[in-house]
């Protein structure tokens, strides 16, 4: 659908915002607000108007973002840097020659979103001024219909980025750095006073000297416009100032502001005039020569170029000039004939009436523009009957003149096209502008946006690389470990391979239990006794192995050696080796100890006879 054309459902949804929420916006244009709203929506996931309705009546908090989606708060201090230096150098010293030394001067900044417009303005009066005299004399007015943009304006609080614009001279005279923001001077802070303000619906603040309205008119309809600049032309005193944004022109209302400087956009008051003045000038009387018409020389009347005709008292047609037989068709016959004979008599108007009108009234009848086609063309005539009085204002006759004003109106309306169409060019011109400014203010906003999330990944890639520090930290006290785990390793396998040898080279069979009996150390001599592998007894219990070895009899002394009750036992068992032969094997047994004297398991020496 067009965004220009009427949409009940988005209608509804204005009218719903008006109700709930106190904020009218069925002034703006139509094409920026539906393209805001869609934009938001879009946020949100949500397709439809209606939904949309729904969807505020239960999430309350979307009206502030779809506040501030629509009011784009987009301003920073001294914005359009030109325009406020004109302001300074021209404008604020006329502005302070108007008032008397005593007088206040007081200042109007509409739409001041978050306050940047309203400080910049006072740091250019108190320049001008003088830190006390503006305390004493300066009121600033800002008002936005942002309820959350006006707290962040009353607190005076802007980051470093939002002061860099400002001149280092001037950011450290007006504002005090408090950790991470800077502060606008206090005491100039009292004479900036903000409050909610609808344009439209709200009173204006009256006695204004300097009013500042940057970049708010280009939202509203031409319609709206016209209002919202009634007000304004209310508000200024007669010497006052309006000051305006570079995407806002006043070419369709003239007659309330004059520019003083249109390049920089700034307008003074158009006074009002006296309407009883003007009318006493306009109905000053005009003393007639004391002359009877009737007696002017028959060469002048007739050489006048205006078409006239004079009737007399009784009615019958007595002077006719040139110009008048010309345009009507008379002849000299039709002289002294009665006028109700006479085709001029009712063409182009109706002249009897108007006669009698004269006769009666002793005052003149003026008609404009009195419309006369005949077979050609069409003629525009201005019809005036004056009755002609003698020096004892006895009516002698009465003059009718017949002036063609068929050029000048053609003109006329020639003018008046012309003028629309240049007010229509005007009108197309400055939405084109307002269109571009709002999608700069759009741009700008998106830019704003991007860079805020080009901190953030900055943020991210801090951290990240904070993380990846720690953990190559990390990595280098696990390499450590690893190195020293290695160390203990190869000290191990010393330590194993050490083990092996002795055990390898002892000449009896030794086997190693723990307390369960299972089995821990066989080493080679215990494999040719037996004839079982390490890995085939390895943590099997000793007592369940068969072995030609009768481990049931050496229950007993094992036992003893765990119970510590001998530290070492002897005992001598007829056995079979693995090859078959029957030999008497003797096994000592022995507690194995650790570090701490704790008896850990038992150590079995076997020998065969």
């Amino acid at each position: 659908m067009n965004p220009t054309e009427p949409n009940p459902d988005f209608e509804a949804l204005l009218n719903y915002l008006r109700q709930s929420r106190g904020f009218d916006f069925t002034g703006y244009k139509r094409s920026t607000l539906v393209r805001r709203v869609q934009k938001r929506m879009q946020t949100v996931a949500i397709a439809a108007y209606k939904d949309y309705i729904d969807y505020l009546e239960v999430h309350p908090d979307e009206f502030v973002f779809l506040f501030n989606t629509i009011l784009i708060n987009v301003t920073t201090f001294f914005r359009d840097q030109p325009a406020w230096d004109y302001l300074s150098r021209e404008i604020i010293p006329q502005l302070i020659q108007h008032r008397q030394p005593n007088q206040p001067i007081r200042l109007w900044s509409v739409g001041c979103a978050s306050g940047q417009e309203a400080y910049t303005l006072a740091m250019v009066l108190a320049e001008s001024l003088g830190i006390a005299p503006f305390r004493e004399r300066v009121k600033i007015f800002a008002t936005d219909v942002d309820e959350e943009a006006l707290t962040q304006a009353r607190q005076a609080s802007y980051e470093a980025s939002e002061v860099s614009s400002l001149p280092p001279d001037l950011r450290d005279k007006y504002f005090e750095q408090t950790g991470s923001h800077y502060v606008f001077d206090r005491e100039l802070r009292h004479s900036v006073i903000f409050g909610r303000h609808d344009l439209v619906q709200d009173a204006p603040i009256s006695r204004i000297d300097l009013l500042v309205c940057r970049n708010t008119l280009m939202y509203l309809n031409t319609e709206t416009q016209t209002k919202v600049l009634e007000r304004f032309h209310f508000a200024i005193r007669n010497n006052g100032f309006l000051f305006l944004g570079k995407a806002e022109m006043l070419f369709t209302r003239t007659s309330l502001f004059t520019p003083v400087d249109l390049r920089w956009r700034v307008f003074t008051k158009v006074l009002g005039f006296n309407l009883r003045d003007s009318l006493a000038v306009l109905t000053q009387p005009v003393t007639p020569p004391d002359v009877d018409l009737l007696q002017i020389p028959q060469v002048a009347f007739n050489t006048d170029p205006v078409a006239q005709l004079v009737m007399s008292n009784e009615g019958f047609l007595a002077l006719a000039n040139e110009a008048a037989r010309e345009l009507f068709h008379l002849s000299a016959r039709d002289i002294g004939r009665p006028l109700q004979d006479l085709e001029v008599s009712y063409r182009p108007v109706e002249l009897r009436s108007l006669i009698d009108q004269v006769r009666d009234d002793f005052r003149a009848v003026t008609l404009k523009n009195v419309e006369w086609s005949n077979s050609t063309d069409t003629n525009y005539l201005d019809v005036i009957l004056v009755p002609l009085l003698n020096a004892s204002s006895e009516l002698l006759a009465i003059k009718v003149t017949f002036t063609n004003v068929t050029r000048y109106h053609l003109l006329q309306a020639e003018n008046i096209k012309t003028n629309q169409e240049l007010e229509t060019a005007y009108e197309e011109l400055q939405s084109s502008n307002e269109e571009l400014e709002t999608t700069n203010e759009e741009l700008q906003s998106t830019v704003e946006e991007l860079e805020t999330t080009n901190e953030e990944l900055q943020s991210t890639n801090e951290e990240l690389e904070t993380m990846n520090e720690e953990l190559q930290s990390t990595n280098e006290e696990l390499q450590a470990m690893n190195e020293q785990i290695h160390q203990s390793s190869n000290q191990l396998n010393l330590v194993n391979a050490f083990l092996t040898s002795i055990l390898t080279s002892l000449q009896s069979g030794v086997v190693v239990v723990d307390r369960e009996f299972c089995v821990l150390i066989w080493n080679q001599k215990a494999e040719d006794l037996w004839g079982l592998r390490a890995d085939e007894v390895n943590g099997r219990n000793f007592l369940n192995l068969d072995i030609g070895l009768p481990v049931a009899q050496l229950r007993p002394p094992i036992r003893n050696c765990l119970a510590g009750e001998s530290t070492q036992l002897r005992q001598t068992l007829v056995a079979m080796n693995r090859r078959g032969r029957t030999i008497n094997c003797q096994v000592d047994c022995a507690p194995l100890l650790s570090s701490g004297k704790e008896i850990q398991g038992v150590v079995l020496l076997m020998e065969a006879d």
